[in-house]
């Protein structure tokens, strides 16, 4: 079996769905990758440690953890498969004094919606992994443990949005210019990992420009140390999957070897 690659994405909010370019751009990124047996997805919006991995239950519902959107986002469905499988792949990954624990939980946006886009189908087993720690180095120690896995069918992903400067934007439109501090955190983010600069990368509250705007908090930019971590070799450049900004926010996806 092929060795798939690991992913940071950019996940957008509920209205990714309804803009072509995107959905587009998301849809080709699946289309070139060899399907995956499995899927791990580490979001933005989980936040818990010590790890922990969402329902392995078939058709777990999911978490719309968002609020004021169009009702019909509360509608949508993504019900997967069975992925006990993954869940104690996962498991024995782990150290035996870092428990790894089960929550009755379905995936959150930062997981449905761009899966939602690239397999829509829903028949591939889907498994949610909490962000343990903001710290990138140490996440980037999960990503390492979790590379094994990609031997095995399954695709890594780490979702978040390379900028994310929510409260400073002063035009919503999908199709705004980006803010001077989104554009200059995404471009300085764009040579650091041309330059496989993971030191500086993991510094960037204190080296990048346009913070901190760009990441009030943090963890839209933290999974992309999951991502590098299970590379196997996170020093060279990755490959460029979607760049441009959406709401002026950028969207740089990344494909790691």
């Amino acid at each position: 079996m092929k060795q798939m690659p690991a992913l940071y994405i950019g996940h957008g909010a509920p209205m990714l769905l309804d803009d072509p370019i995107w959905t587009s751009e998301l849809r080709q990124v699946a289309a070139n990758l060899p399907k995956p047996k499995a899927i791990l997805i580490v979001s933005a919006h989980w936040e818990s440690e010590p790890v922990t991995l969402s329902s392995a239950d078939a058709a777990t519902p999911l978490v719309y953890d968002f609020g004021g959107f169009d009702p019909k986002y509360y509608q949508i469905k993504y019900e997967t498969p069975d992925a006990t499988e993954l869940s104690q792949l996962v498991a024995k990954l782990m150290p035996d004094n870092e428990p790894v624990y089960q929550a009755n939980r379905g995936l959150d946006h930062g997981a449905w919606v761009p899966l939602k886009v690239m397999y829509p189908d829903a028949d591939i087993p889907v498994l949610q992994m909490s962000m343990p720690t903001s710290d990138p180095f140490k996440l980037m120690e999960l990503g390492k443990r979790l590379q094994t896995l990609r031997d095995q069918g399954v695709l890594i992903i780490g979702s978040g949005f390379m900028t994310h400067g929510l409260p400073f934007l002063r035009d919503w439109r999908i199709d705004a210019a980006a803010p001077g501090w989104s554009a200059d955190f995404d471009i300085w983010a764009k040579e650091a990992l041309a330059n496989g600069d993971v030191d500086t990368l993991a510094n960037f509250k204190n080296k990048a420009p346009g913070m901190p705007y760009a990441h009030p908090t943090v963890e839209h930019f933290t999974p992309l140390f999951v991502t590098l971590g299970a590379s196997n070799k996170p020093e060279i450049a990755p490959e460029t999957l979607i760049e441009g900004y959406f709401m002026g926010l950028a969207k740089r996806s990344i494909l790691v070897a």
